[in-house]
């Protein structure tokens, strides 16, 4: 076959297989059109999963008559105009692909009427064809219908599933765009049944309820706002208690620049920030929002706008990781003021939407008693007057001892409950990973160097990234185009082995851009040390003893979580015993 120029309507319809996949690629693009507009209010309609209609009905500024026929047609857009605008786009579409792909197979109908505009104007094109602009009945915004999805495409329409399945594809969509813009309000609904209906979002308390809407009450109750600003860089959004996780990754959102993106970076990031207070393989829960300089972003990575790429992935990598970690460290008794259990509601609402108790936090408590001091480092007891003054401490004072495992002890909230193997257990690896990072990392020299046979672009990596190993405590030489050979490695990981090691950190530098494992494998170290040299089930501890156990959970980061992720202490509201005990009634 000889070389020829392919006709317009199949260039669309190649394009069409790039950006229309299925009936939730509509919704997206259009939803996503909607909010360049500026709509502040969206109404999605869907019949038959989205194979028979699709209508997104906004209130945004409006198509003038003039451009409404060039709006279907292929590579015009109003939100790019040069190759600047192009490395700097702010908009969430910016191909002017989307239109033109959707209408070459489907049936299409646009209405708008422009902010200022006498009338309203209608245009539509059957099978790619565009028809002549004419007037409508419509209020200020844009509609757009379509009907008969891959109608004209039969090897298409048969890889759509269930009506059920493809709808579900469309609520995902909905409410992730519902996560990224609080400030409009969206509603959806199928086969004409309202599924889901939010107003506009203009304050965090109204944020957080829209939250709960999307993402479920649990996590709403068992999340905390993250607002941080560094090198241009800021960080916004929801992160989840260790306590609230999830078996999958199915609740992490990220947006960048208000582009709802899946990025290796954020994620490995987000992971490396909750390495220490999760268990092994279970998984967080966020909602994240990334604002940055958009020339330092390329947006034009994936045809479906999916993906993102960052100029400087490691920095970016360092921000998020920290920001998190920083968050999560104040997972602590005094730190948000709430049990890991879900609270009983009466309790005043702090601005970041977590609860807090009855009364504010008192002053630290005096130490001045040693008997602590083979538990815990030196930690004494509170004192007999502290109690007498009524300063009641966040975890209160200690009653008793049940079955050799867990302290009872007293707030004013009510009682707390507190495995004291697992509290002690991350008290000991906080102190132990303090140290350890005051004295840096020391190195150890192999008596053998260890040679590693690689990929040449792993020998590649890891010449380039030399420095960033010898920061985390490995000297690596390139022998050879396909050679390596490891040197030093970590003092404490000197009995590892040196080659899985290297391997492991050279995969995540190719995924992530750096690479926590040698940390980790240290902290992993620190942590079985913790656990051995934590007091043990069984061991009768005196009053004094668990108070002071009490008053460093209060001063320790991570304090809710042992070192294995499970929750360290629970409490149980006095309202909460008065309902078991029926009182009242």
């Amino acid at each position: 076959m000889p070389i020829q120029q392919l006709p317009n309507h199949l260039i669309n319809q190649i394009a069409a297989g790039e950006v229309v996949e299925r009936p939730a690629s509509v919704v997206k693009e259009l939803l996503e059109n909607s909010l360049d507009a500026g709509a502040q209010a969206v109404h999605v309609d869907i019949l038959a999963g989205g194979s028979k209609l699709i209508r997104v009905r906004d209130d945004g500024a409006g198509i003038p008559q003039g451009e409404l026929s060039l709006a279907l047609a292929r590579h015009a857009t109003s939100k790019i105009s040069s190759l600047e605008d192009l490395e700097a786009v702010v908009s969430l579409g910016f191909r002017g692909e989307a239109l033109p792909s959707i209408a070459s197979v489907a049936r299409l109908s646009l209405t708008s009427r422009s902010t200022g505009g006498d009338n309203a104007w209608q245009v539509e094109a059957d099978n790619g064809e565009i028809g002549e602009a004419r007037p409508a009945a419509h209020p200020g915004g844009t509609t757009v219908e379509v009907h008969d999805l891959f109608y004209n495409t039969p090897a298409r329409r048969r890889f759509l599933k269930t009506e059920r399945t493809e709808f579900g594809h469309i609520d995902k969509w909905v409410r992730r765009l519902a996560l990224a813009r609080p400030d409009v309000a969206f509603v959806l609904t199928h086969n004409r049944r309202t599924v889901l209906d939010l107003r506009a979002a203009t304050n965090r308390e109204q944020q957080q309820q829209r939250l709960a809407r999307i993402c479920g009450e649990a996590f709403a109750e068992q999340a905390v706002y993250l607002q941080h600003e560094t090198e241009g860089i800021a960080i916004t959004g929801w992160i989840g208690l260790p306590t609230f996780n999830r078996s999958q990754p199915d609740l992490q959102f990220w947006f960048v620049n208000g582009r709802s993106i899946s990025d290796k970076t954020l994620s490995h990031a987000a992971r490396h920030a909750y390495r220490d207070v999760l268990f092994h393989g279970r998984f967080p829960a966020y909602v994240l929002g990334l604002t940055v300089d958009p020339a330092t972003i390329d947006a034009n990575a994936h045809p479906a706008k999916h993906e993102i790429r960052f100029r400087d992935g490691r920095r970016i990598h360092g921000v998020v990781a920290q920001a998190v970690e920083v968050a999560l460290s104040d997972t602590r008794p005094s730190g948000h003021g709430v049990a890991p259990a879900p609270v009983a509601s009466g309790s005043p609402i702090r601005q970041d939407g977590l609860r807090l108790p009855a009364a504010p936090r008192p002053a630290a408590v005096r130490e001045s008693l040693a008997t602590y001091s083979a538990l815990a480092g030196g930690a004494p007891p509170v004192s007999a007057s502290d109690r007498d003054a009524g300063e009641l401490p966040p975890m209160g004072y200690a009653i008793a001892q049940l079955g050799g495992v867990y302290i009872l002890a007293e707030n004013r909230e009510g009682l707390v409950v507190v495995d004291m193997h697992a509290a002690h257990e991350r008290i000991t690896y906080e102190k132990l990973k303090k140290g350890f990072d005051d004295k840096a990392l020391v190195r150890q020299p192999l008596l053998v160097p260890v040679t590693v046979a690689v990929a040449e672009s792993e020998a590649r990596h890891a010449e380039e990234a030399s420095e960033l190993l010898a920061l985390v405590g490995l000297v690596v030489d390139r022998a050879g185009p396909t050679s390596l050979v490891v040197r030093e490695v970590p003092a404490l990981l000197r009995g590892a082995d040196a080659e899985a090691l290297l391997r492991d950190v050279l995969a995540d530098i190719a995924q992530a851009g750096q690479s926590s494992r040698v940390e980790d494998e240290c902290h992993e170290f620190l942590a079985t040390m913790a656990c051995h040299h934590s007091v043990r089930a069984n061991r009768q501890l005196t009053l004094e003893e668990m108070n002071a156990l009490l008053r460093e959970m209060e001063t320790t980061e991570r304090a809710d979580q042992c070192n294995h992720g499970r929750p360290t202490w629970t409490a149980i509201s006095m309202a909460e015993l008065d309902r078991l005990f029926l009182r009242g009634r």
